[in-house]
């Protein structure tokens, strides 16, 4: 499985989000089946977030909603951390804790933070995604 965590700024266009997961997936170079693939990881705090929805509508994802717990646990497998962030939320990563929360302990990111002035996106795979991704590269 790959994840695509996601953070945004209340209020965050989902044409916003939508483009920078765009972005990212080409970056990773994802295939169209893998890309189909892609599950949203988001905080719970931002399960509500009008973007969030039309981004995973525009893009035919379904989202899984990361719960705090599992975000701080997430957070020592993380390589970019914020200091704003953590003021303001309490942790230092958002979109790769939801990423690496969605795929389990045994996953690995795929792509750290990218970011937009109001959203964030990281990908994650998890074990059995990530044997299969390195296959496939020449």
């Amino acid at each position: 499985m790959i994840a695509a965590g996601v953070g945004c700024r209340k209020g965050c266009d989902g044409a916003e989000i939508a483009g920078l997961l765009t972005a990212a997936f080409d970056e990773a170079a994802l295939t169209a089946a893998q890309r189909a693939a892609v599950r949203l990881a988001v905080p719970a705090i931002k399960r509500d977030e009008p973007g969030v929805a039309d981004a995973a509508r525009r893009l035919d994802l379904p989202v899984t909603v990361i719960d705090a717990a599992s975000l701080a646990a997430a957070q020592d497998r993380t390589v970019t951390r914020s200091a704003t962030v953590a003021a303001a939320v309490g942790l230092a990563s958002v979109a790769e804790a939801a990423a690496l929360a969605a795929v389990g302990p045994s996953g690995r990111l795929l792509l750290p933070r990218r970011s937009t002035p109001r959203a964030t996106v990281a990908l994650a795979t998890d074990a059995l995604a990530a044997l299969a991704l390195s296959e496939s590269t020449p």
